[in-house]
């Protein structure tokens, strides 16, 4: 059987991976996304900490911390390419709203009288 206050990990984690993905639906600005889903990310690790809890002494087992360590790393990197990701982003809808509706390239320059070449 499991340590008692394993119940208040596992719910705990469950709250917060249910934030974490009303936060992720609800959300249009692209940084609350990305907050969002590391909220999720969270929940998921305390539960999955909360379930290698042992009985006993013998410890708890090693493999979910395992994952759970692997997962930190890669949410950390998803993390990063995704804000790279949304800045990019801005940058793109900021230069096409300069632009005007068509989206096109704008006006031709003056390249000046092709005659005097």
């Amino acid at each position: 059987m499991a340590e008692p206050h394993t119940e208040v990990f596992l719910g705990a984690g469950a709250v917060l991976f249910a934030l974490g993905f009303f936060g992720l639906a609800a959300a249009a600005i692209p940084i609350r996304r990305v907050v969002a889903a590391n909220v999720m990310a969270c929940g998921v690790f305390l539960v999955l900490v909360a379930m290698a809890a042992r009985a006993g002494s013998e410890g708890p087992d090693p493999v979910p911390h395992a994952m759970v360590l692997t997962g930190i790393v890669v949410s950390v990197c998803a993390t990063g390419l995704a804000l790279v990701l949304s800045e990019r982003e801005r940058e793109v809808r900021r230069t096409q709203a300069g632009k005007g509706a068509t989206g096109g390239p704008g006006p031709p320059e003056d390249l000046g009288d092709a005659s005097a070449r």
